[in-house]
């Protein structure tokens, strides 16, 4: 459609719906602000074209999860997008409902190790259990606790359930009544892809150093943001 001063323009003239990029788009009533309100016909997503509060820009939850990967904490996101930190909050948590669980396949071979950290209490540490595929190298699942057989069997069986060809962990003394001795290995260095892993998560996550004062404060947070970082 040619673009002149008696020609009626449709917003699909211009731009696209930003949730699936179609162009079937329509106008639909105004908002409580008195803004014109768009509805998408293919996906039924109603947005405006201009935002006020940057928090409801489409490309916000991408921004999200990049700077989390890259291990920025919460102010400094919060900086950077121009959003307040409560609703960074909500809007991690929710991102981090979205992401479906790794699928585990069969006959594979697995590395467990524990990192230590802690949550608004040095004195209270807590242990980062998880289980990293070795052909693959991608974290198939994890369980935040203390170091106990009930943080570790968390993970232990679900690796169970797949019939692992060999599960490599460390000499913990909780993995021998968690693990058949058929398929349980402790010979040093056969654990080095977790030991490198480990290294990138303290690398990566601020909130993961050793010494650093960006701890986590929440529990749940802390979960949210290493499946955001594992599976996002």
């Amino acid at each position: 459609m040619i673009k002149n001063k008696t020609s009626c323009i449709r917003f699909s003239d211009r731009k696209n719906c930003p949730n699936c990029n179609s162009n079937n788009v329509i106008k639909n009533c105004f908002t409580a602000n008195k803004k014109q309100q768009y509805i998408c016909k293919s996906c039924k997503n109603r947005f405006i074209e201009y935002y006020t509060y940057k928090a409801y820009n489409h490309w916000v939850n991408k921004r999200i999860i990049q700077f989390a990967k890259e291990g920025l904490g919460i102010r400094s996101t919060a900086r950077i997008l121009k959003i307040s930190t409560t609703t960074l909050l909500k809007r991690i948590i929710a991102i981090a409902k979205k992401i479906p669980n790794q699928p585990i396949f069969k006959y594979k071979t697995y590395e467990v190790d524990e990192i230590r950290t802690f949550i608004r209490n040095k004195e209270k540490p807590v242990w980062i259990v998880y289980a990293l595929e070795r052909k693959t190298k991608q974290v198939v699942n994890f369980s935040i606790g203390r170091r106990t057989k009930r943080t570790l069997q968390y993970v232990t069986n679900t690796l169970l359930l797949s019939n692992p060809k060999t599960i490599y962990t460390d000499k913990l003394v909780h993995y021998k009544s968690l693990l058949n001795k058929t398929i349980h290995n402790t010979k040093p260095f056969n654990t080095n892809h977790i030991e490198r892993k480990n290294l990138s998560l303290r690398t990566h996550l601020k909130r993961l150093n050793r010494k650093t004062i960006c701890f986590s404060r929440s529990f749940i947070l802390l979960q949210c943001v290493l499946k955001i970082y594992f599976w996002g």
